[in-house]
This record gives C-alpha cells, structure tokens and sequence, in this order.
C-alpha cells in the first residue's frame, strides 16, 4: 500500500516543471514557541502542496523488550484523534484527491499528504490534531487492532517471504544487542504482543510534540497566510518533555562475522553489511559514492564483473542507508543456478580488492557523482520528496538549505577519497556476510 501511493505521488507531479538546474531552492525556515521547526519552500509550478512532517524518532529510540513502538505509530496515527474518527485522515485528504501515508526509519517516523492547494488548511488540521489531540481518542481496541495490523506485515514482509529476514539477521551480527541499532524498525513478535497501554502512552508523550518535530511546507501556497495556519493550528499544542538520549556507542567490529542460514528458498544467497559513516560526516558521501561504482548499474564493477563478464550472478545490488548514528553499506549477490554462493563471494571479492589496490578511475567516479546529483535534482523536483529532503536536513543537520549543498558535498569527493573509503569500509574485520541456503528435505519415510 504504502510503495502504491508513493508512487501516484510520483505519478501525478512527474512531468510538472521543475526548478531550474543548478539553482539553489528558496527556503524560510523558523521555529514556533513550543518548539516546532517549520520549514516552507514557495513553488507556483502547479497547483499542489505537499505538508511533510518528521517526528525526531525512530526504532533507535526504543529499548530491548520495547522494540517496534515507532512503527507501530506509524500505523497508530491513522486510527483517529479527538476530532478525526478511525482512518478518517485517510478519508478527508482522499476525497479531495490527494494522497497520503508515513513511513518510519531507524531515527525518524514521518507523516505526508500532498494536496490541491486550498486544501492546505485541512491537511495542517489533520496533522496537528493528531500530535495534540492523539491520546484522549486512544483506547484498548484501537491499540489491538494495530498491534495485529503490524504482526500481520511482519509475516508477509519478513518472516513469510524468501530472505525477508536478512537486515535482521545482519543487524545483529553488525551490533551489539543494547546498540539502537541491532533490531529491525518492524520490531518482534514478542515485543509487539508485550506492548501495554501504558508504555504506548508514555512513547507518545515522550517523543510526538512540537518540539521533537518538523513541519515542511512545500509547494503553492503564500507564506504570510501558512504561516498564520501553522500558528493556529500547531501553536497552542504544548512543547513536550525533553528527548532523552540515546547511547550508541560503538567499539570496532574486530573481524568478520558469518552466519549461514537454511531457510526455505530456491537459490543460496549472499548478504554483506559494512559500518560506514553516519549522514553528518564526509565520509557517508564518500561511502555513496564508492556503493555506485561497485553495484549501480550495468558498468558497476561488481555488474560488469559477475552479471556480464563471469555470468556467475543474476543481479549484485548495494545502497547505503541515511542513518544518523552509524550507517550501513549493505550488499548482496544473487549467485545464477548451479553457481555457490562461495564462487559468488570469491569473485566479488577479487573485484572489492582490485578497487582498493588501484583505486576507482577518473571516470568511474564522475559517472557515480552524475547518476548521485541527477537522482537529487528529480527527487527536488517533486513537491513531496522535496518536502521529505528538506524535513530530513532540518532534522540531521539543523538546517534545511543543506539540500542546497550536497551537489558541492559530491562535488568534494576525489578518486583518493574514495580509495581510502574503500580500504576503511570494506576491510573483512568491518563486515558481516550472512548467506541463505535452500533448506535440506528430508526424504520421506525416514530421518536423513
């Protein structure tokens, strides 16, 4: 559901004009009494407005045995508030025809609705109802209902489906158990069943105020007037308690950690995580550049190598996430029919050493940088992920006009960089390497 109605967003504003290239995005950001950020960017190019909201929390600020409370909110702000009935957000913004959903991450929920324009008053209404008016519509029922509304995607995104369960398996070869990071956003069974009202109450409380938000405006609307809305809509809610902090402190991996896992699937597959630098530093640009030169696309080292050359793979695929606190390279070779998932690893990694040895070409990089910078200038160009963009900096880096700097951030990367990057983050003692093989069949009849 949640993939569908991205992509009608994405379906109704792609041919839209965009920005001019190159030109930086005009933005006003300030931030109300009770703490909220607003960040507003003014574009006339069509008649929509996209209303994007991050709440500043995530599965990494859960605890063990109190895992997957973030997305189970996700899910709880759609069940109604003191003046929206039960799924009724849904109702209001659908019947205008416009779109909506949230998504969650390991250090941010977000809320979006993008709407025609006259509608921005309603879309403010219904987000600032739910962060003020959320509790006193919350009762026992509704908090069943989503619990098993979140087991049941679990089964069908995780625990049902071939490899469904390989972040989590990796994630926990890759942290420690207390690190925030060391379990799926999804969280478990077990914590899920566990979840009391209370502690529901009390996450809430804790992390879902203005001053633990903000709120992006992006599309046509004028300031003067949204700003007045954001004020009366947002402004009596109260601040909310003080975030508490979240330790993540890291000691070096110290070697490779393997796991290889029967499972029910047809073909063995190969999974590798690698520490890399959190969003802030240099080198998180480093990382996304050196992941676009090994597995983006058909002259990718690893693609060319395994996939056109060797044919010992179907498909080699990597990304790095957006994290704050540690981020991860994350990897994995679909090794073809009759191939082993050790041949597989081998030869990728026979490409992995090359690249750290000789470093990537002049070339190399400059086709990862203009595939990075042409992705960013079509995400800008549309109003809801624009508005997801500039949540996000304000969020990580305090300041909403660092989308207006990636392209130089990029820019910065040199063939050294990414050299040095390469023999950092893709040492075997920073990585862990799960691998799935198709479970063994016992004949019938008897044991094996």
């Amino acid at each position: 559901m949640r993939m569908a109605k991205r992509l009608a967003i994405v379906l109704m504003v792609a041919l839209l004009p965009a920005a001019s290239p190159g030109a930086d995005l005009e933005i006003q950001d300030y931030v109300l009494p009770n703490g909220l950020r607003v960040v507003l960017n003014e574009d006339h190019s069509t008649p929509l407005v996209a209303v994007n909201l991050w709440y500043y929390v995530g599965s990494a600020n859960e605890r063990p045995g109190r895992t997957g409370f973030a997305h189970l909110f996700e899910h709880m702000l759609f069940s109604g508030s003191e003046n929206v009935g039960n799924n009724a957000h849904f109702g209001y913004i659908q019947s205008v025809g416009g779109v909506l959903n949230g998504s969650t991450s390991f250090d941010r929920t977000n809320y979006y609705e993008t709407v025609p324009s006259h509608y921005l008053p309603m879309a403010l209404w219904l987000e600032a109802d739910r962060m003020g008016f959320f509790l006193p519509a919350l009762d026992q029922a509704k908090l069943d209902v989503q619990k098993q509304v979140v087991k049941e995607e679990r089964r069908q995104r995780y625990d049902n489906v071939p490899y469904g369960t390989w972040i989590e398996d990796q994630l926990r070869l890759l942290f420690p158990p207390t690190h925030p990071y060391s379990w799926p956003t999804i969280g478990s069974m077990d914590d899920l069943t566990a979840a009391e009202m209370e502690d529901v109450r009390q996450f809430f409380r804790t992390y879902y105020s203005p001053s633990n938000a903000v709120l992006t405006i992006v599309g046509d609307f004028d300031p003067a007037q949204t700003r007045k809305l954001v004020a009366r809509y947002f402004g009596p809610i109260p601040a909310g308690p003080a975030k508490p902090a979240v330790d993540a402190t890291l000691q070096p991996l110290g070697g490779e950690k393997r796991r290889t896992i029967e499972a029910v699937v047809q073909l063995p597959r190969v999974y590798r995580m690698y520490r890399v630098p959190p969003i802030r530093e240099a080198g998180w640009v480093t990382a996304n550049l050196l992941v676009r030169i090994l597995a983006d696309g058909k002259a990718s080292r690893l693609e060319r190598a395994l996939v056109l050359e060797q044919q010992i793979a179907q498909s080699v695929n990597a990304f790095v996430w957006p994290s704050e606190k540690a981020s991860m390279l994350a990897m994995w070779i679909q090794p073809k029919p009759g191939i082993t998932p050790e041949r597989a690893e081998a030869s990728a990694e026979s490409e992995i050493r090359r690249l750290i040895e000789q470093g990537p070409s002049a070339t190399e990089l400059e086709r990862a940088r203009n595939g990075w910078k042409t992705e960013i200038a079509l995400s800008l160009a549309e109003f809801a992920s624009r508005a997801d963009q500039l949540s996000m900096a304000a969020t990580y880096f305090g300041d909403p006009r660092e989308v207006n700097r990636i392209d130089d951030r990029i820019d910065a990367v040199t063939v050294a960089d990414v050299q040095n990057a390469a023999r950092a983050f893709l040492a075997p003692e920073n990585r862990v390497t799960v691998t799935y093989v198709p479970k063994k069949t016992t004949p019938a009849g008897g044991a094996q």
